[in-house]
């Protein structure tokens, strides 16, 4: 252990962290406690079960959730009496025969006493339990009771709002990412003329949604039929509304780089076009051209069919920003450094490392943002070069996302019922396979230098073990949170819960992490955090975390957003459908299928392309003798590979978000006199290996197919989970 040395104050709170950070923070944490909520009132119903319910006397908690009320009738009611008092009550015999039809049917004595006396019983069992119930009713039992139905309350409010958390989320981080020009674009705002590209851009684009917007709604009204969910449509108005206003702002007051660089080129200006703003004004076209004007709102209302899915992400991304501001990573790191490993071989050990915390945040766009930049610095600082390190940072989220429980393979689930989550994540472990050791290949290719450089087991291993214990309060903090779900709230962690644990996991980390840096237990955070930037305090390293959170969740949602109109143009226009209804080939089929989805994952987010995906091209997957396991993991590698790959590259886009655009240029002044592939391998070395990886992938189990003998024997090997 050693001292901590003086950090720098807390930052301040500035009045953009109270405006952007706060209903931030307000909306992820609802959700976080709506989610937990759900979980700890089911666990109160089975203590409430357990606690006041009496077997013997057949009282169960659930009789005791409300508060009794007494019966009505009367259990001391005199059934020889009644039958007296009916008895004389009905009238004489005689009359006009006519009237005599529609007479009541005459009372005979013997059938009205029994029926009064099965009256009388039910009477009376209903006083006997309203009075066992009103016994067992204590002050206890209301207390809990109070506790649980409040519990019940609060995730019932959020299962049944789910779609406005996520409208107000959504609306919170778009216009803080607008406001902050922190859009998703090929090249980031650097120059005047870079940042008034941007704001009319978003104008343009926030006019044709708002205007698609108030069409469907007026759609809706027009049609007669009642509206389901105004508040919805009247959310997105005031959502594209609001950009609207802000974009105009900022069209009538420019804002000037503060270094006073210049305006800059035309050229550079249109490479800073928010993607997302792009794909509105495409599309918003489009379906103005098919006389549709609705059309844009239809399909971006779309994404509130599956609200949980974004929502996770937002948690997913939260969590990955608190992460950042623990000393996890450098604690991690320390095993490895007594190695002495070469860049290659460390890149290859944190890529594997990185494939866990990968998997659970469920997309590889969403962990390069979480620990692009991280990685970034540590390659750097073990001599390797920069190009190296940013494609480091760009494919470092590409290994983990077909291992549980990503967020990605339980969207496909959700809309497909072909397949199941446990057939997906087992063979995604091949998959995993597959990439990570293509990966150690091309990295030792690149290298003049085709030795293993380590240290001698003698040296390393102790050294490492010195750096163990430090770690094992961490592990230990991880481990007791999963317990507790596990067997307090009976949620082990999975797919399904790994949204409401993750963050609820960072969180407490965080505030571990600053109590020991406090007390100067452990590593300084100064001397391990390169160019990262932590704060020192619980407060300031949340509040930090939710501030990134929030810029880059903004660009992230609307593109997935837009993702879906985009879904919805390439959907309505046919493109898909030019293929034939069946091929008569499995091969030519996957030939189509995988390049299709390359295509497809180079221009759209992955939620959105899924929800396509599913209603076109597996279908036509399906009838052409593909299996529909076999179809989706390769959709996972496609889409990979798509995203790694110019002209958009969104990860590598990402990459250059989080890592800067003053890094980004040195390492191409680093590069600009040598080799083709040294110019350009932040490119070339990761959609090489994710190229490879989709070949096999694709086409290797059709292969397998065609020798009985060895496809008999790997089933038998490596057998997935029956359906």
């Amino acid at each position: 252990m050693s001292q901590a040395t003086t950090l720098p104050a807390p930052a301040p709170r500035t009045l953009s962290d109270w405006c952007i950070g706060l209903p931030t923070i307000a909306m992820l944490l609802l959700v976080l406690v709506i989610g937990t909520g759900e979980m700890i009132h089911g666990q109160l119903l089975r203590f409430g079960e357990s606690f006041f319910g009496n077997k013997a006397e057949h009282v169960q908690y659930f009789m005791l959730r409300a508060e009794p009320v007494r019966p009505t009738c009367d259990a001391n009611m005199n059934v020889d009496a009644e039958v007296s008092k009916r008895m004389a009550a009905q009238p004489a015999g005689g009359g006009d025969v006519i009237d005599s039809l529609f007479a009541d049917e005459a009372l005979d004595a013997d059938k009205l006493r029994q029926s009064l006396r099965d009256t009388l019983a039910q009477c009376q069992e209903k006083h006997a339990w309203f009075q066992r119930v009103a016994d067992h009713n204590t002050w206890a039992v209301k207390a809990y009771r109070t506790l649980e139905t409040s519990f019940f309350g609060l995730f019932r409010f959020g299962s049944e709002n789910r779609p406005m958390i996520l409208l107000l989320l959504m609306g919170f981080t778009i216009l803080a990412t607008t406001v902050g020009y922190h859009h998703i674009s090929l090249v980031p705002p650097r120059y005047g003329r870079d940042y008034k590209v941007q704001a009319w851009t978003m104008l343009i684009a926030s006019a044709v949604a708002l205007y698609s917007s108030i069409r469907y709604y007026q759609i809706s009204v027009a049609s007669g039929v009642a509206v389901e969910e105004p508040l919805i449509h009247f959310a997105w108005m005031v959502l594209f509304g609001s950009l609207l206003i802000a974009s105009a702002w900022q069209c009538l007051r420019p804002h000037k780089p503060a270094d006073g660089i210049g305006d800059g080129t035309w050229g550079h200006a249109l490479k800073t076009i928010p993607l997302a703003g792009l794909m509105t004004i495409s599309s918003g076209h489009y379906f103005w051209e098919q006389g549709h004007p609705s059309g844009l709102a239809i399909y971006i209302n779309a994404l509130m069919e599956f609200p949980n899915i974004p929502l996770q992400l937002a948690l997913f991304i939260w969590g990955g920003m608190l992460f950042k501001q623990t000393r996890v990573v450098d604690l991690f790191m320390n095993l490895l450094r007594p190695w002495k490993l070469s860049p290659e071989a460390l890149t290859y050990a944190i890529l594997l490392a990185a494939a866990i915390p990968t998997a659970y945040t469920g997309g590889s766009g969403a962990f390069v943002m979480a620990a692009g930049a991280i990685i970034y610095h540590e390659v750097r600082a073990v001599g390797g070069s920069s190009q190296f390190a940013l494609a480091a940072t760009a494919m470092s989220g590409s290994l983990g996302v077909v291992l549980r429980p990503s967020l990605l393979v339980v969207a496909i689930v959700a809309v497909n019922k072909e397949v199941t989550s446990d057939e997906l994540f087992h063979w995604g472990l091949f998959v995993f396979f597959i990439t990570s050791t293509l990966f150690f290949a091309a990295s030792q290719l690149r290298r003049e230098k085709h030795t293993i450089d380590v240290v001698s087991p003698r040296v390393g291993v102790p050294a490492m073990l010195r750096q163990v214990p430090a770690l094992l309060p961490y592990i230990a903090v991880i481990l007791a949170v999963v317990a507790f779900y596990d067997n307090v709230l009976d949620t082990p962690l999975n797919e399904i819960s790994a949204p409401i644990i993750m963050p609820v996991i960072m969180i407490i980390i965080v505030v571990f992490d600053k109590l020991l840096l406090a007390r100067g237990i452990g590593p300084d955070s100064q001397q391990l955090s390169f160019a990262m930037h932590r704060e020192r305090g619980v407060e300031s390293s949340i509040r930090a975390a939710t501030v990134e959170t929030t810029g880059h969740l903004g660009g992230y949602l609307f593109l997935i957003l837009l993702s879906q109109a985009a879904g919805g143009v390439i959907e309505r226009s046919g493109i898909i459908h030019m293929a034939p209804e069946v091929f008569s080939s499995a091969w030519t089929a996957m030939a189509f299928m995988a390049t299709a989805l390359v295509v497809l994952g180079m221009f759209m987010e992955p939620l959105g392309a899924i929800f396509l995906v599913s209603g076109t091209l597996a279908p036509l997957a399906y009838k052409s003798g593909i299996d529909p396991v076999h179809f989706w993991v390769m959709v996972l590698v496609a889409f990979e590979l798509g995203y790694l790959m110019p002209p958009v590259a969104l990860n590598q886009l990402l990459a250059r978000q989080v890592v800067g655009e003053d890094l980004i240029d040195a390492s191409d002044r680093e590069v600009a006199n040598q080799s083709f592939y040294r110019r350009y391998e932040r490119w070339i070395l990761p959609c090489a290996v994710m190229t490879l990886g989709l070949i096999l992938v694709s086409f290797a189990p059709l292969l397998i197919k065609e020798f009985p003998a060895l496809n008999t024997w790997l089933q038998g090997w490596t057998a997935p989970p029956s359906r």
